[in-house]
């Protein structure tokens, strides 16, 4: 699949970028993107919610009040769970809320999720830049050039992906702060990354190093 190169202004280069079918043009497996989604959202838990069982609320030490002649239900502690402030039963507990996905799965998530946004016209190729100093008004300039302009008089920009082909950490710093914007190395990109973004910005330079990773084994 031939897909044009832009420039940093939005405009094309006459060249061209080949897409391998096998990572850029399978049919999308709702399932597997399904599962992708799910693991890492459920990843992103901290599982950190605790409550405290009758052993861990304060109080207690004595009988709250006699055994008979009150009229009322014995009682031998107030941290009871049936006590107003007592121990909670059954509770929460701090427990690790992770999951893992096959190698497989996972390139074959990140593979379907490329294809669907290929097939939705949301993939634009540009050809590398990278940042020599962090300047935020520069590049939010740029991906203003780059995201398709249909999002209508006074609405803020779409959600965006920039894909990068290699780590830049003033590309970064310069992205970091431009609204509804995210920036991330291609080859370490999850499925959820590009499936949440409504438009995926590619640098040319990072197709060959995602086909090759997405295709190993």
């Amino acid at each position: 699949m031939k897909v044009p190169v832009l420039n940093r202004d939005g405009v094309a280069t006459g060249r061209e970028v080949d897409l391998p079918d096998e990572v850029f043009g399978i049919v999308p497996n709702e399932h597997v993107l399904w599962l992708a989604a799910k693991v890492y959202q459920s990843n992103m838990r901290q599982g950190t919610h605790a409550h405290k069982n009758r052993s861990e609320v304060a109080g207690g030490g004595r009988k709250p009040f006699k055994q008979k002649g009150t009229g009322r239900a014995r009682q031998g502690t107030i941290r009871s769970p049936i006590m107003r402030g007592g121990g909670t039963v059954f509770g929460p507990e701090p427990h690790s809320y992770r999951l893992e996905l096959p190698l497989k799965v996972r390139r074959l998530a990140k593979k379907c999720a490329l294809s669907a946004k290929v097939q939705d016209s949301a993939v634009v190729i540009v050809e590398d830049f990278s940042a020599t100093s962090p300047k935020t008004k520069d590049y939010a300039k740029i991906v203003e050039k780059l995201v398709p302009a249909n999002q209508g008089k006074g609405k803020p920009m779409a959600t965006a992906l920039l894909l990068t082909k290699s780590y830049d950490p003033n590309l970064l710093k310069s992205c970091r702060n431009i609204h509804r914007l995210h920036v991330e190395e291609a080859i370490i990109a999850s499925a959820y990354d590009i499936l949440h973004s409504k438009f995926i910005i590619l640098q040319e330079g990072a197709v060959a190093p995602l086909t090759e990773v997405l295709n190993r084994g």
